[in-house]
């Protein structure tokens, strides 16, 4: 199990997509992708896949200056404590080298690669939605929509720093599947900057993939990849994950996963 320290922390919780429907206007494609994170958490709760992340640190001139790669076992277990999402993300990591990776000042990023958490019904009123017309994704008919948080409600977004917490208010872009309600992309940035805080800039985008299991009719979506660059004064990060070989397995919700638990902030 992964016990480091996270700089950048999104309470996250996961879905897969196979719920076909048609759409009839936008609040309706809003409530309909809803209620599919909503209905598929716990199947996400049910698989474990390999997870391959690169760590990147840039030089002042845009070079890359240091550079790290990594595998692990990764599941994140689900649960709902009194109404209130509860994540446990559980990194294992495959033929770790600890005296490689000593004193090296990457960033470490965790728990962001299910950004559509926004969605949510747990948040779902925590943001404002803007249809922005149509696109292609992948081949895929999709609807941009805009979301931006509305200050002071609760946000599926927290910066971890120095070992305190900080929620973060955040704009971005979903590409969504009219007619089912699946999440294609997700992008977000946090748009006034943390400079109290020494960070100039936060951008993370999650993209999907559909995954076919021999005992499900039809494929389901589950992030494929996801990207986090993170720009304060004098340093520039980006890390980059991959998500792949997913197989299912079941798992008790009473189980202990010594990860660092992540709870939604309120």
């Amino acid at each position: 199990m992964s016990k480091g320290r996270s700089f950048v922390l999104l309470a996250v919780a996961a879905a897969a997509f196979a719920l076909p429907a048609s759409a009839d206007t936008f609040d309706d494609m809003i409530s309909r992708t809803s209620k599919t994170v909503a209905g598929f958490l716990d199947q996400f709760s049910q698989v474990k896949c390999t997870e391959q992340v690169t760590q990147e640190k840039f030089a002042p001139n845009g070079k890359v200056e240091e550079k790290e790669m990594s595998k692990y076992d990764y599941l994140v277990i689900m649960t709902n404590a009194g109404g209130e999402l509860v994540l446990d993300e559980s990194r294992l990591e495959d033929s770790p080298d600890k005296k490689r990776k000593l004193n090296k000042p990457l960033l470490v990023s965790n728990g962001f690669a299910t950004l559509f958490l926004v969605f949510h019904p747990y948040y779902l009123n925590s943001f404002e939605f803007t249809d922005q017309g149509e696109d292609t994704v992948d081949g895929h008919r999709a609807i941009k929509v805009g979301y931006r948080h509305v200050r002071g409600t609760r946000t599926p977004m927290a910066l971890s720093l120095r070992g305190k917490e900080y929620p973060l208010d955040m704009d971005g872009t979903a590409w969504i599947d009219p007619a089912s309600g699946i999440l294609l992309r997700i992008s977000a940035d946090i748009p006034s900057g943390m400079a109290d805080l020494g960070m100039k800039s936060l951008t993370s985008s999650v993209s999907f993939a559909p995954v076919h299991f021999r005992d499900t009719a039809a494929d389901v979506w589950f992030p494929a990849q996801a990207t986090v660059e993170v720009e304060t004064m004098n340093q520039h990060w980006r890390n980059t994950h991959h998500f792949m070989d997913y197989k299912q397995f079941s798992v008790s919700t009473e189980q202990t996963v010594e990860d660092k638990k992540l709870e939604p902030k309120k």
